[in-house]
C-alpha cells in the first residue's frame, strides 16, 4: 500500500470582525422607519428587561446611557436617567398635550391602509356570483389561476385542451365567462385582444379605433400615421383622433390590484421654513422609546441570586445599548438631513430644477462620519419638503459645471430636457441633436448620447414617435 503523505500548511489571515452589538446598531441604522417598531418589538421578546414607554418623550431629549465598566454605577446613572425621563414626560403631558385634530388625522391615515386585494381574488369573487354550472365554474377558477398581474391570461387553451384532455370549446366558454368580469380587457392573451375587448365593451366593435387596433397595431406603436392613414383610405387627421381615445384604454388591466396599491410613505424628516431659516425637524412618534422595566430594577438591587443578577445585569446592558443606538440613529439622520438642507438651499427654494450636485462623502466628511454610515443612514429614509416627499437618496446626484462656471445636478438637467420636450411644437417634436444645441443655449453642455440615455430614463419616446400629425 502506497505510503500516505500528509502536509500541513500554516496561514495567517487578517480578518475583520464586527461585535454583535456594532452589527445591531448598523441594522438599526439602515432599517426604515416603518419597519424600526417591528425590529424593536422582536428584541423586547428577547430582552424582558425592556419595556416601550407610550408617552410623547422625544429620543432627541433623552440623554444616552453611560457605558461604565463598573456596573454598580451604571445602574445608579441608569436609575437616574429613567427618573428624569419620568420627568420630562410628566412635564410634556402638560406642556405639549396632543391635539383632538391631530388624533383624528393619525387615525384616518391608520384606518385607510388596507390590506389590498389580489386580481385572482377579484376575478374569484366575481366568479362566485356568476349563474354557471359547477364544470364551467370550475374550469373558470383554473384559467383565472394561470392569468398574471397585468391580467393577460398566460395559457394556451388548445394546448390545455389536448393535455388535459377537455373539450377545446368549454375553456373557450369559460375564457369569454372571465372576459367579461370587470376590470375590463382582462383575460386577454395579448395588448391587441385587451384592447379590442375594451373597444367592444364601449360599442366600438365597428370603429376606426378598432380596425386601426385589429390590423395596424405595430404601425399604431411606431406613430406611423400617413401609413395608416393611406391604408383605411382616412386623413391623417382621424387616425390622429382614433390613437389618442386608444391612448386612453388601459393596456394592463390586471396593474391596478396588488400589494404595491396602498403603499404608504412616513417622512423620517421634515423640512420647512421658520422665519428665515429652513428647520429640520425629526419624525419620532414611530419611533419605539424605550426603558428598562423597574420590575427587573428591583430584582437587580434586592441581589437575590448571583446567576438572577447576571442574567438581568447582561439584559439591562443589552437594552441600555439598545437606546443608545436608537438614539444615536436619529441623531445621525438629523446630521446628514441638517447637511442636505444646508446644501440644497436653492431646491427647498425653487424645486427640483435647482438641485445641486452632491456626493455621500462630502456629507460624511462635514458631519464627520464615514461614507457608508450615510449610505446607510439614507436608505429608504424619507424627506418632506415644501415641494414634496423625496426619498433621501434623491439628493445625492452627479452634475455639470455650466458656461457660467455654475454647478447643475443631472437631476436637474433631466428636469430642462423635459421642460424643452413638453413646450416643443408636437408637429416639428426636438431630435436629440437638437435638444443638445436647445441645452447648449442655456449654458448646459451635453452629449446627444447622454441626452437620448436621459430622455429614456424619462420615458420620453424619439421624436419620430412624438410626432403629431
Amino acid at each position: 500500500m502506497a505510503e500516505q503523505r500528509f502536509d500541513q500548511f500554516q496561514s495567517l489571515q487578517q480578518q475583520q470582525t464586527i461585535a454583535p452589538q456594532m452589527q445591531q446598531s448598523l441594522q438599526l441604522l439602515q432599517t426604515p422607519t416603518l419597519e424600526l417598531r417591528h425590529l424593536v418589538q422582536q428584541e423586547m421578546v428577547e430582552n424582558p428587561t425592556l419595556e416601550e414607554e407610550s408617552t410623547e418623550v422625544s429620543l432627541e431629549e433623552a440623554s444616552s446611557p453611560s457605558e461604565d465598566d463598573d456596573f454598580e454605577k451604571e445602574f445608579a446613572e441608569l436609575s437616574q436617567l429613567d427618573e428624569e425621563w419620568r420627568e420630562y414626560m410628566a412635564q410634556s403631558r402638560m406642556s405639549a398635550p396632543r391635539r383632538d385634530d391631530a388624533d383624528e388625522k393619525h387615525q384616518f391615515v391608520m384606518d385607510s391602509i388596507v390590506e389590498p386585494i389580489t386580481l385572482q381574488e377579484h376575478l374569484l369573487n366575481q366568479l362566485s356570483t356568476s349563474d354557471v354550472s359547477g364544470e364551467e365554474r370550475e374550469l373558470a377558477a383554473t384559467l383565472i389561476g394561470n392569468i398574471d398581474e397585468n391580467g393577460f391570461l398566460q395559457v394556451d387553451l388548445e394546448d390545455m385542451s389536448f393535455d388535459m384532455g377537455i373539450p377545446y370549446d368549454d375553456l373557450t366558454d369559460a375564457r369569454d365567462l372571465i372576459q367579461g368580469f370587470d376590470p375590463v380587457g382582462v383575460g386577454a392573451v395579448d395588448l391587441r385582444e385587451c384592447l379590442l375587448i375594451q373597444l367592444e365593451r364601449l360599442g366600438k366593435h365597428h370603429s376606426l379605433e378598432y380596425r386601426v387596433v385589429d390590423h395596424h397595431l405595430d404601425d399604431l406603436a411606431r406613430k406611423r400615421y400617413p401609413q395608416i392613414a393611406k391604408r383605411l383610405s382616412v386623413a391623417p387627421e382621424q387616425i390622429t383622433k382614433a390613437a389618442e381615445f386608444i391612448a386612453a384604454l388601459d393596456p394592463r388591466p390586471g396593474s391596478k390590484f396588488g400589494g404595491d396599491t396602498n403603499t404608504y410613505v412616513s417622512p423620517d424628516v421634515t423640512v420647512e421654513r421658520i422665519g428665515s431659516e429652513w428647520v429640520v425637524t425629526m419624525n419620532n412618534e414611530q419611533v419605539p422609546r424605550l426603558r428598562i422595566s423597574n420590575a427587573y430594577k428591583d430584582l437587580m438591587a434586592s441581589g437575590d441570586g448571583r446567576e438572577a443578577r447576571s442574567y438581568i445585569r447582561d439584559k439591562i446592558r443589552a437594552g441600555k445599548f439598545l437606546i443608545k443606538s436608537i438614539h444615536q440613529r436619529q441623531q445621525t439622520i438629523q446630521s446628514i438631513a441638517s447637511e442636505i438642507v444646508k446644501r440644497q438651499q436653492e431646491f427647498l427654494e425653487y424645486g427640483p430644477s435647482k438641485l445641486k450636485p452632491m456626493n455621500m462623502a462630502q456629507v460624511a466628511e462635514e458631519v464627520g462620519v464615514h461614507e457608508t454610515t450615510v449610505s446607510r443612514a439614507v436608505s429608504g429614509k424619507y424627506m418632506s419638503t415644501p415641494h414634496g416627499v423625496f426619498e433621501m437618496k434623491y439628493f445625492f446626484t452627479t452634475g455639470y459645471e455650466t458656461e457660467d462656471g455654475e454647478s447643475m445636478s443631472n437631476t436637474s438637467v433631466k428636469q430642462s430636457l423635459a421642460d424643452l420636450v413638453a413646450d416643443e411644437d408636437p408637429k416639428k417634436p426636438y431630435s436629440d441633436q437638437k435638444i443638445v444645441e436647445e441645452l447648449g443655449k442655456k449654458g448646459i453642455k451635453i452629449a446627444r448620447r447622454t441626452v437620448a440615455k436621459y430622455r429614456e430614463e424619462l420615458n420620453i419616446l424619439p421624436s419620430h414617435m412624438r410626432r403629431s400629425y
